[in-house]
């Protein structure tokens, strides 16, 4: 853990290697050359990129797991996954969410979970070190929903100590407090064969019998309901939970039978092939299992391309091996796409064309969408951000590629560019923001429901996703103004969003860098003066959070309500470093000494092979709860902040 003594500041003086006058153009021009180089090599024959995507250690650990609950082992597999988990470790035996981060208490009981799964002895160094670091937080019952649920299902845990989910939550009517329709994307398609599991009481076969007694402060038998209570509100949901829970026995067996079909249809429909269900490991997990325990046998179709979409995950190297959260060749494919128009859209004009024509082959229309719920008039014409999930396409990465496509000024890109953009401009939000898949998400209290306690259930506007739909619009529209109203008001949500120190929050990468670098390169698209306040509070906010050696980092620290992490870190990250210098350039400050320093550091980070190696986690998946490691952003953000910085000395 870091406090704020350890950060360094702005105000403390640069190195003389960070305030030269003058880049050297001939190092620059190399640098560019070995990026642009490495990056092309990287693209798939198909025309895309598609990087490893890495989340903390609960994947992998639930994979031991979900081998165990089917005694379906792979063992050379389960000891590369127990080397991965191993080498994880914090010092003080916990195991974090992200790089640096503190110990998570979810986190560390399922990686102690599949590691006494593979095998270790609870008396190793390491396994004794994650026990007592666990005890001291007051025990395994002390976890997350998730976790408790994993450990019920496992008989770690007695079925009180989880909330009251029964799958009759399917028969609700629209208009009651909480339906589906009301909750994320990510949250439906967890949530509708966890029904299942969770009323059906599924139970592991767990074949070598492993248990974690030894994690509970007391006997799990006589642990009593913990949800950790923020709100009236959340009280008043734990009442409801108990009535529930009393009640159960009333509901009729027909209505059960019904609501299990009901869901088992639900998710059948979005299975969604080889991609798995929603393209994201919890969601296929739970629909691989819950096939299983309504009696499919393990070579029907289905239950044989679910296991297949969730094998597609692993990422299995000579010694060890992980589980991808999903995958991401739509948003790798958009931002290196945009890093090579900068470098030169002309020399890169054949790699951006197999790039674009393979976009345009999964660019989605008339297929059906959980969006069309509340949108059932608009056409479609978004982009996923896996390689198949068309029940879900992602508003951010629509933005990204169609923004790309108009940039390219390649022929043949209208028809795409402009179903992209109407599409985008049918999603906006009341406020004038987007969300990241749904048209204003925004039923708050349902983040208190006890099931919820990771306070990620909704999709609500944020500034970061809007920021790149007012980009795509804005650039559209100087050629088609029809766009212009649905622009203005995104530009009135982002001037309102704005913090007092001038920076934005970013909800999907890390963090105010992240929010104020899309804002301004957003804003570079429009009519607004440079002298606007978003701009000049914006571009003050980045220089004052610089460090002494010209680079920029930001801690996940900063999700957590420590303003002293806002925009600072412990070290500098060629990749944030490469936001701040692109938005400063956006907003005019490309000759700032700022900068200069900036792009200083990312010269003087970059490896022999033409990349850059940042070590940390790039963006959350869900702020405080799930983070993500992009291996693409230490390949494509500094090629593109080098070649923006030319082309705007130039």
């Amino acid at each position: 853990m870091f406090t704020e003594s350890n950060l360094e500041h702005s105000d403390q003086p640069m190195s003389n290697s960070t305030t030269q006058d003058s880049i050297n153009f001939q190092q620059l021009n190399a640098a560019i050359e070995k990026a642009q180089k490495k990056l092309l090599s990287l693209q798939d024959p198909n025309g895309y990129w598609v990087f490893e995507l890495e989340a903390d250690c609960t994947i992998p650990a639930e994979y031991i797991m979900m081998m165990h609950y089917l005694d379906d082992i792979n063992e050379t597999l389960q000891q590369k996954i127990a080397v991965y988990l191993r080498s994880r470790q914090s010092e003080d035996g916990s195991y974090p969410l992200f790089t640096g981060g503190p110990g998570d208490i979810s986190c560390s009981v399922k990686v102690y979970y599949a590691l006494k799964m593979a095998g270790d002895s609870i008396d190793s160094p390491h396994m004794s070190k994650l026990r007592e670091w666990i005890l001291a937080q007051g025990g395994a019952a002390r976890a997350n929903v998730f976790t408790r649920i994993a450990l019920a299902i496992f008989e770690q845990l007695p079925w009180r100590g989880v909330p009251y989910i029964p799958v009759e939550i399917m028969l609700f009517p629209k208009w009651f407090p909480f339906h589906l329709d009301k909750v994320s994307y990510w949250s439906r398609t967890v949530m509708v064969p966890l029904f299942i599991l969770c009323t059906l009481k599924a139970k592991a076969k767990n074949p070598h019998q492993v248990s974690i007694l030894e994690l509970f402060v007391v006997h799990p038998d006589l642990e009593q309901h913990y949800f950790p209570e923020r709100t009236f509100l959340n009280k008043c949901f734990l009442v409801l939970d108990k009535i529930g829970l009393a009640t159960r026995p009333l509901i009729p067996e027909r209505m059960h039978k019904r609501a299990i079909q009901k869901a088992l249809d639900w998710f059948t429909e979005r299975l969604n092939g080889e991609d798995g269900l929603g393209a994201i490991f919890p969601a296929m997990v739970n629909a691989y299992e819950a096939m299983l325990l309504l009696g499919m046998p393990h070579d029907h179709p289905n239950v044989v391309i679910a296991r297949k979409a969730i094998d597609k995950l692993l990422v299995i190297n000579d010694n060890e091996a992980y589980c991808q959260p999903c995958l991401s060749p739509v948003w790798d494919t958009g931002l290196s796409s945009l890093a090579l128009l900068e470098v030169d859209k002309h020399a890169n004009k054949d790699s951006l064309n197999r790039a674009y024509e393979w976009l345009k082959s999964v660019q989605l229309s008339d297929e059906p969408g959980d969006w069309r719920i509340s949108k059932p008039d608009l056409a479609g014409g978004g982009w996923a951000f896996q390689f198949a999930n068309p029940h879900y396409p992602d508003v951010d990465d629509t933005a990204v590629v169609g923004f790309s496509m108009a940039e390219s000024e390649q022929e043949g890109m209208d028809e795409s560019i402009h179903r992209a953009t109407r599409w985008i401009v049918g999603m906006q939000s009341k406020n004038g923001g987007f969300g990241a898949f749904d048209v204003d998400n925004t039923y708050y209290y349902l983040n208190e429901i006890p099931f919820a306690d990771h306070g990620a259930l909704l999709d609500p506007p944020t500034v970061d996703v809007s920021a790149r739909c007012a980009m795509l619009m804005a650039r559209v529209a100087k050629e088609h103004p029809e766009y212009r109203p649905a622009l203005d008001r995104t530009l009135d949500y982002i001037r309102s969003e704005q913090e007092a120190d001038g920076s934005w929050f970013g909800r999907w990468g890390t963090n105010y860098i992240y929010g104020t670098w899309s804002t301004l390169l957003a804003l570079e698209q429009t009519d607004l003066p440079k002298t606007d306040p978003m701009y000049t509070k914006a571009a003050a906010w980045l220089k004052s959070v610089q460090r002494a050696d010209g680079g920029w980092g930001e801690d996940n620290l900063s999700y957590h309500d420590d303003k002293a992490y806002r925009g600072r870190y412990h070290f500098s990250t060629a990749f944030q470093t490469a936001w701040a210098v692109i938005g400063l350039i956006a907003a005019g400050e490309a000759d700032s000494p700022e900068v200069k320093a900036g792009i200083d550091f990312i010269l003087r980070q970059q490896q022999t092979d033409g990349a850059w190696n940042d070590p940390c986690f790039t963006a959350p998946g869900f702020p405080r709860v799930f983070y993500l490691k992009y291996h693409g952003y230490d390949k494509f953000f500094p090629l593109w902040a080098l070649a923006k910085y030319r082309n705007a000395m130039a």
